[in-house]
């Protein structure tokens, strides 16, 4: 079975997407077959198309399988509010079964190496008591965390790599991305992690200009993953 993972982070905005991309631009490079998805997405912006969201779109332009923009992004909404209020908002049920038949699809086209991308951190809810982490969970997926490189990231991290083995997954491993270069004791900051997080570090992203998938991919090493 080729390689798939779940793609989390510590908390919204620490940079999944950019390292998603990074992750598949390196794959590409490595001459495998890539494919992504976004189960759902917030902050979308309303085109002649339809919804469309920017990290979905970013998630696309890496794919070398062909796909449709609802194949990689099913569930979309406009508000840049967490998902299961946004489709609280639009009489939309947001469970798991909802997202599961669309990503099986993807991790079905048995692409040489498959990202399935969350939005925000492992525990994000759904309706009722569903989480986006009981996706990962009905897919099996192994995991990868982006650590968004900031005071107080330490304890997020490690919470968050507990977590992931509670419900039972493996952190296949794990991207520093460095938001605040000016953390205090980064290196300090960087070693503990590397110390407590059960899994290879793939790479430490430093604050780039242009974050694109070819400059990301340049910090990163896949070949650290199972």
């Amino acid at each position: 079975m080729n390689p798939a993972y779940f793609i989390t982070g510590t908390d919204t905005d620490v940079g999944k997407t950019t390292v998603a991309a990074g992750l598949l631009f390196a794959a590409r490079e490595a001459g495998l077959t890539t494919a992504a998805g976004k189960p759902v997405a917030s902050g979308c912006e309303d085109t002649s198309k339809g919804l469309r969201n920017a990290d979905a779109l970013a998630l696309m332009a890496e794919c070398s399988i062909p796909l449709t923009y609802n194949e990689v992004n099913p569930v979309a909404f406009e508000p840049a509010i967490a998902p299961h209020i946004a489709a609280r908002e639009v009489g939309v049920t947001l469970t798991v079964n909802s997202l599961l038949v669309p990503m099986q699809a993807i991790l079905d086209k048995q692409a040489q190496f498959t990202l399935i991308e969350g939005a925000g951190g492992w525990r994000v809810p759904l309706s009722g008591q569903d989480s986006l982490s009981d996706l990962a969970q009905a897919l099996n997926l192994q995991v990868i965390l982006v650590v968004g490189v900031r005071l107080g990231c330490i304890s997020h991290a490690l919470l968050t790599a507990e977590a992931i083995a509670r419900d039972g997954l493996q952190l296949a491993g794990w991207v520093a991305n460095i938001i605040d270069p000016k953390t205090s004791r980064l290196e300090e900051n960087l070693a503990t992690l590397a110390e407590r997080l059960p899994a290879p570090c793939l790479g430490r992203v430093p604050r780039l200009k242009s974050a694109s998938a070819k400059a990301v991919a340049e910090h990163l090493q896949l070949d650290l993953l199972d």
